[in-house]
C-alpha cells in the first residue's frame, strides 16, 4: 500500500496531496464559518484567498531574491514550475504577514479568526503528511518492529503513517466542529495537541536536527509551543471565571 502511494505521488505529484488537503480544509473552514455566523464571511473567504496568493507567490518571489545572483543570469527561471525554487519559511512569513494587514483592515476578530482557521490548518497538517509519505521524506529511525519499511533497504519505523494518523485523528477531535464557546480556544487546543504530537514524532524521526550533541530541537520547539498554547488557554479560563 505505501509503495504504491509512493509510486503514484512521486515528486511532484506529491503536492498534489498538499492542494486537494487544502482545497478540503478551505471548504470545511468556510462551511463552519457559514454556519457558525460568528466571522463575516465574505471577509474571511477574502482572508484566505490573500494568505494562500502571498504564500504561493511570496515563496517563490522572496526565494528569488535570496538568491539574486543565480535569477539575474536567467530571470524566467522564477515562472518555473520547479518546486525546489521555493522557500516554505519565507512563504508562511509573506501568508501571516498579508493575513494579519488583512485581518486589521477588514476589522476581523482576531481569535474568532483563529478558530475559523483551525479546520484548515488541520486539513494542511494531515496533507503534509501524506505528502512526505509519498515524498519518503520525514523518514523513521531503524527498527526491527514488524511493521517496519524498508528505505534504501533499511527497515525504518513508518513515522509518516504516524504522523498522519494523528493529523486525521486531530482533525476529527478538533477541525471538523464548530468553534468551542470562548474565542481562541479550538485554535489553541489545536495547537497544543499538534505539538502533544509532534513531541510523540520526533522520536521515530531517523532526520531529526540535534543540537548539543542529542536534543531533537523539534521536541524542544514543540514543548515551548505546548506550553503558551495552555498558558494561553488557562488565561482565557481565568478571564471567564473572573467574568462570571
Amino acid at each position: 500500500m505505501i509503495e504504491a502511494i509512493q509510486n503514484w505521488f512521486a515528486p511532484p505529484r506529491h503536492l498534489i496531496l498538499l492542494v486537494i488537503a487544502l482545497w478540503f480544509g478551505w471548504w470545511l473552514a468556510e462551511r463552519i464559518v457559514k454556519r457558525e455566523g460568528k466571522v463575516h464571511e465574505a471577509a474571511f473567504s477574502n482572508l484566505t484567498f490573500y494568505g494562500l496568493l502571498a504564500f504561493v507567490i511570496g515563496g517563490r518571489v522572496l526565494y528569488a531574491l535570496d538568491n539574486l545572483a543565480v535569477f539575474s543570469l536567467s530571470p524566467l527561471s522564477i515562472f518555473s514550475p520547479n518546486p525546489q525554487l521555493f522557500d516554505p519559511f519565507f512563504a508562511g512569513t509573506a501568508a501571516i504577514v498579508t493575513m494579519l494587514v488583512y485581518g486589521q483592515r477588514a476589522k476581523l476578530p482576531f481569535w474568532q479568526t483563529l478558530d475559523a482557521l483551525t479546520p484548515l490548518l488541520a486539513a494542511l497538517m494531515l496533507g503534509l503528511g501524506a505528502a512526505h509519505l509519498a515524498e519518503g521524506s520525514a523518514f523513521g529511525r531503524e527498527t526491527s518492529l514488524p511493521w517496519g519499511i524498508a528505505v534504501d533497504g533499511v527497515t525504518r519505523h513508518p513515522s509518516q503513517v504516524y504522523e498522519t494518523v494523528f493529523a486525521f485523528f486531530i482533525l476529527n477531535l478538533i477541525g471538523t466542529r464548530g468553534p468551542l464557546p470562548h474565542a481562541g480556544a479550538q485554535f489553541l487546543t489545536f495547537l497544543a495537541w499538534t505539538s502533544a504530537a509532534r513531541l510523540f514524532l520526533e522520536a521515530f524521526r531517523g532526520d531529526s536536527v540535534l543540537i548539543f550533541g542529542s536534543l531533537r530541537l523539534g521536541q524542544i520547539l514543540a514543548w515551548a509551543v505546548l506550553a503558551v498554547a495552555f498558558l494561553a488557554l488557562n488565561r482565557l479560563q481565568s478571564k471567564e471565571q473572573l467574568a462570571n
